[in-house]
Parts: C-alpha cells; structure tokens; sequence
C-alpha cells in the first residue's frame, strides 16, 4: 500500500502537525491503495503562513520569470505522465487508457493554453486615449486556498495553481481526499521545476476538516473551489465574515437539445458523451431533449448504443468505462435509478446493480430512462453518474423553456443543421457554456457556469483575471514607465 503521510509545505516534505490517517479506496477492486493524512487547523495555519511569507517576493517577479517556472513545469508534466495517468486511474477508477489521454492530457491542454495567454497578457493598460495619465494595473490577489474535486483531477488542479501562479498569487492546495496522489505527485513536479518556497504547497484533508478551517482563515484572500453545490454554498457561507473573494464551480444537469434535422450522429454522440468518465463530469449532457418528429428513433438509438458500451476495471486497457469513486456515490446513483423507475420514467437500457459478470466494485450499469418529464427527479437532481434521461419537446421554444428550468446553468449542446436557429437558441440558453453539434470550444475559451453552476470562469485569460485585482491609478508618468 502506498503511503503519503506528509504535506509539500514552505518547499519541503513535512509530516503534519496533527492529523488523521485516511485510506485511499481502489473503487476498481474496493481495497484500500494508499493511506493519508488529513491536515488539522495547525496543518493548514503552517501551510496558509508559509504562502503569505512568500507571496510580496513572487508578486514582485517579474511575469517573465513565472512564465519560465510554468514552462519547466510544463516539460516535467509531460515527460512524467505516465505516472499520473496510472495514480488518477487507481484512486478514482478512470480507466487506464482514458487517463493517460483525456485526463492526463487535460492537464497538458489547460497548462499550455495559459501560457500563450499569459504572454500576451498585459498586466499594465492605459485606461484610453481620453485618460492618457490614467493606467489599469491587475495585481495579484493574494494567497489563495485552491480546493479540488476527484472527478477530472489534473483537469482542475492546473486550471487552478497554473492560473494563480502566473498572476502572482501564492496558494494552498487542498486536493479531494478520494483523489490525493496525482496532486502530491504534482507537488513533486513544482518542486522539480524549482517554484521559490511557499509560493505552491499541498495539505491534504477533508471538507470538514482542512476545507473549514482554509476557506475561512483570516490570511486567504479567495477561495477556488471546484465540488457540488451544497459544499459551495457551505463554503461561500464559511468565507463571508472575511470577506474573502469566492469562485466556485459547481454542478450542472446540461441539456443536450436534439432538433428533428439534427444530423445521423447527434444521438450516439451525445450517449457516448454523457456516458465518458462514467458520467462524472459536471458538465455532462445528462438531459436529451428530443423533438418529437425525431423522438421514438432518438429513444431506439440510445438504447442501443448504451446497450454497447461496457465496463470494466480502471486497470484494464480499453474503450470501456470503469467504475464510480466510492461506494457512497454508487449508493446514490442506485437510490436515484430507483427514483426514476418509481416515478414512471420508462428504462429502456441498463438499471438497478451491476454489469454482469462483476460483483466487486463500484460498477454502475449505463442507464437510459425515456419519457422523462422535467419535474422528476432524474431530470432535476445531478445524478453523477451514467444515467441518461430523455424528454420529448415540441417546439423551440418548448425546447428553450425546459432547457433553462433548472436550478444549474452549466453547459448546454444543440443539435441542428439550421444555423440561424443553433445560434437563436444558444443565445437564449441560461448556461455559461454552449456547444453546438459535437464542436467542443476552442483552446482558452473560459470554463465556468450560471446560477447554482457557480461563478468566475476558468481557462485561458479569464482563468488569470479571476486571480487579479484591479487597481486604478490616475496621474501615470509614461516617462517613469518606459525607463522601468
């Protein structure tokens, strides 16, 4: 069993002040892979003090120098992804071959991607031709608590410690208890690239534990965090009597919108969609809006394509899909299985238990309910997990009206060959993303969601502006500037 009882702190391996060990499950095999330990109020005190010691020396690097750092870090990723790939497919049961790709790589995208926006970021602005004296200056910060979940790792922590590095903040990060090892693994890839002491350091620790005591310290100046909404609000509750900044990205319950001209693909793409990382992903198109000239085919065909996707073992190389993290999750998604049989829906693929032929393993059945209506509870609860509800609409606007009942606003997908309309309801949808007929958005489009999907926005430069404060200075002296 692996062992990882110490914290990256001030740039070095500590063993906490107090902690408690956590096993670390295999939700391949339900046996404990690896043991922690889960940081105290004293753990994240010494962690939060050594951020803010280092944070006036790396706010006053110059944005070239970091840049650099990033681009050290990006060269020791890549050359060391393999073992990332193989840590996140064993604590949160991401099949092997899907982790060195999609969520491995993720990390790579996210990395690169805020490289090529940082050299173009100007940190210094004039604020216009009518205000010559008058500059916009962003400055980072501060120290900032970065709080991630297990679902898509690497995906999270990068856009989250690349973005506050490359702003200037120093940070604290506090990674997911189920997934802990690919970020003491990325603590050692920081460490390698030679970030100055306190500038990154890694506790880690539960919600109620750790999470409490560094979203609420009197030293963080904002909290990221990445998780369901219930933790969000507890969160931003928790942060409020020191009116610290709070970004949160949350959950969502996306409507994939399917118009009868949509094209031979749209169904099954948007099945083998909702179904990618076992339907753990907050912006999962969990709900398939059909029109009903297209409705008993579209009901036919994702049958069908459900029927064909297996699963099996994280450790296994394939195309299939592996389990759910934890037991707690699989009880879930079992409970709301029940839910949506219990309440009409009509299950036309997958069900209650689990695949055959495995009976150890928190394996979910990919799962597909029609004549879904949108006040069940399927269709208003995140289910995270690979379970697909279909509900037929009439019109557009019949579409837009269900698409939007929701308490989220995270992503949206529509589907059809009409351009003008794909662009009529994308601008009607309360999400903060929209995806139109499988195009995924473009390198550095910002990541982030509407009402109870959270706020701020991730990736690219919006991910670096949400680091930074914005100072007003009137009076400037261009001359002093250029002699800088």
């Amino acid at each position: 069993m692996i062992e990882k009882r110490q914290f990256y702190i001030n740039g070095a391996w500590v063993d906490p002040i107090a902690a408690t060990d956590c096993n670390v499950i295999d939700p391949s095999t339900e046996e404990p892979c690896a043991v922690i330990s889960l940081g105290s109020q004293a753990d994240v005190d010494k962690a939060v003090a050594a951020a803010k010691a280092a944070f006036p020396a790396w706010m006053a690097k110059p944005v070239e120098d970091r840049i650099a750092l990033v681009e050290k870090l990006l060269e020791i990723y890549k050359r060391r992804g393999a073992e990332m790939g193989e840590a996140m497919s064993m604590e949160m049961g991401a099949p092997i071959d899907m982790a060195n790709t999609q969520q491995v790589g993720a990390g790579t995208w996210h990395i690169s991607n805020f490289l090529k926006a940082a050299k173009n970021f100007d940190f210094i602005r004039p604020l216009g031709d009518h205000a010559p004296d008058d500059r916009i200056i962003y400055e980072p910060i501060g120290v900032c608590a970065l709080i991630t979940p297990w679902n898509w790792p690497m995906n999270q922590v990068t856009l989250k410690v690349i973005a506050a590095a490359i702003a200037g903040c120093t940070m604290v990060l506090k990674p997911s208890e189920e997934s802990p090892l690919d970020a003491m693994l990325f603590a050692e890839f920081m460490d390698e690239a030679g970030f100055p002491k306190g500038v990154f350091n890694l506790i880690n620790g539960d919600g109620i534990g750790a999470g409490t005591a560094l979203t609420g310290h009197k030293d963080v100046d904002m909290v990221s965090f990445t998780g369901s909404t219930r933790a969000g609000i507890a969160i931003s509750k928790n942060a409020a009597d020191t009116v610290k900044r709070v970004h949160l990205e949350l959950g969502g319950k996306g409507a994939n919108i399917i118009f009868a001209d949509a094209d031979d693909k749209a169904v099954k793409r948007g099945v083998l969609h909702m179904m990618n990382n076992t339907g753990q992903s907050c912006n999962a198109p969990s709900r398939m809006l059909v029109q009903k000239g297209a409705y008993d085919m579209a009901v036919e065909t994702a049958a069908e394509v459900a029927n064909k996707v297996t699963v099996g073992s994280a450790h296994d190389s394939g195309r299939h899909i592996g389990p759910v993290v934890n037991e707690a999750q699989w009880n879930k998604i079992q409970g709301l299985i029940q839910k949506g049989i219990d309440e009409g829906a009509r299950l036309v693929a997958g069900g209650l238990g689990r695949p055959e032929g495995l009976n150890k393993g928190f394996y979910v059945r990919p799962t597909v309910f029609a004549d879904v209506n949108n006040d069940m509870t399927i269709a208003r609860e995140e289910i995270f997990g690979p379970v697909l509800s279909i509900i037929p609409f009439d019109s557009e606007e019949e579409a837009i009206e269900i698409a939007n009942d929701t308490d989220y606003g995270l992503t949206n997908y529509i589907q059809t060959q009409d351009g003008p309309k794909a662009n009529r309801v994308a601008r009607q949808l309360r999400s903060g993303m929209v995806e139109i007929n499988g195009q995924s958005r473009g390198a550095g489009a910002p990541f982030g969601g509407m009402k109870h999907s959270g706020n701020g926005r991730e990736g690219g430069v919006w991910g670096i502006e949400d680091f930074l404060e914005v100072k007003s200075v009137a009076g400037w002296t261009a001359e002093a500037e250029a002699a800088e």
